[in-house]
């Protein structure tokens, strides 16, 4: 288990390049990555089932504690990134698919990293990981729901669908990981060290796989689609702080929402697109997952070096989860 722990420290501090080595792969051997595509939402039940596992009852109290920052920072990651997403495609000239793909992943809840993100940033954990619970959860019923609202006009939104898929997809998952987390505490916390290893290799052969599927277009349209990304990314984590600054939440609380906000379940919105639309809209998903890992450690070792005014409110035992 110490050389299991040791491999996937190593594996979370090179995730951001072995993400982008992840996309490189897609692209010099496309024939071969793409076979993953159509296995995608079956990795993703498995990443999800792992943050199940990570999950505790003590999670939600958060909710309890500090109720105003939790439904401020879901309101905020449900309404910024999803307008966010959709304005900038259409600003950009994107065609239909990909504007569906920018909504999905500004729809998308929060990000599987962003835990780690926030504890790296010296930001507050026990908020972080509330509000990536709670937009989990929310995820079934808001993102339909987002996606048909905003991209249903430029082509059709299978919304009962992907409620369906979301359900398969996340809610189930996250539940029985959590559940077997209960019931069997010890053995699961003995196995924690090693799921970060899993939950990073699935979302490198995910980039891989949609990266493959089509390995064309990045090479046509990719640099529109990446400028896409990277203001998506960068657009809500500016606008997550602002917000956090706006109700006067402390320091260490706005920066959670930053991350929060700008960093999106992406795995998660490219498998939607490639099951329920078409590979081209899992594109946006796929470079987001690139990028959003890229930014988010510059963002950790920028604050890294910078106390917040106020401590942390997560307490000292709190593990972040990948």
């Amino acid at each position: 288990m110490t050389l299991i722990k040791k491999t996937a420290d190593a594996v979370g501090r090179w995730f951001a390049p072995l993400v982008l080595l992840g996309g490189v792969a897609g692209l010099l051997a496309p024939a071969q990555t793409a076979l993953v595509a159509p296995h995608i939402p079956l990795l993703l039940g498995v990443i999800m089932f792992g943050m199940g596992l990570t999950m505790r009852p003590v999670d939600f109290a958060v909710v309890a504690r500090h109720p105003r920052a939790v439904v401020l920072g879901v309101l905020a990651q449900y309404t910024v990134m999803p307008l966010l997403g959709w304005a900038i495609a259409h600003a950009l000239g994107l065609p239909p698919l990909l504007v569906a793909g920018m909504v999905l992943v500004g729809s998308s809840p929060g990000g599987t990293a962003s835990n780690v993100i926030v504890y790296l940033a010296r930001g507050d954990v026990a908020l972080s990981v509330a509000m990536t619970s709670v937009s989990t959860l929310l995820a079934p019923v808001l993102t339909p729901l987002l996606v048909l609202g905003l991209a249903g006009s430029t082509l059709p939104v299978p919304a009962g669908d992907l409620f369906v898929s979301i359900l398969q997809i996340v809610l189930l998952p996250v539940a029985a990981g959590l559940l077997l987390r209960m019931a069997a505490r010890r053995a699961v916390e003995r196995a924690l060290p090693a799921l970060p290893l899993v939950s990073a290799t699935g979302i490198v052969v995910v980039v891989a796989g949609v990266v493959g599927a089509n390995a064309d277009t990045v090479l046509s349209t990719g640099p529109l689609v990446a400028l896409a990304v990277v203001l998506h990314n960068c657009l809500g984590l500016g606008l997550g702080y602002l917000v956090g600054a706006a109700v006067r939440l402390p320091e260490s609380a706005r920066r959670a929402a930053s991350v929060e906000v700008g960093m999106q379940n992406s795995g998660l919105a490219a498998a939607l697109a490639t099951a329920h639309f078409a590979p081209l809209a899992a594109l946006p998903g796929a470079l987001f997952s690139v990028w959003h890992n890229l930014s988010g450690a510059l963002v950790a070792t920028y604050w890294a070096r910078r106390a917040p005014q106020d401590a942390p409110t997560a307490p000292a035992e709190d593990t972040p989860r990948s």
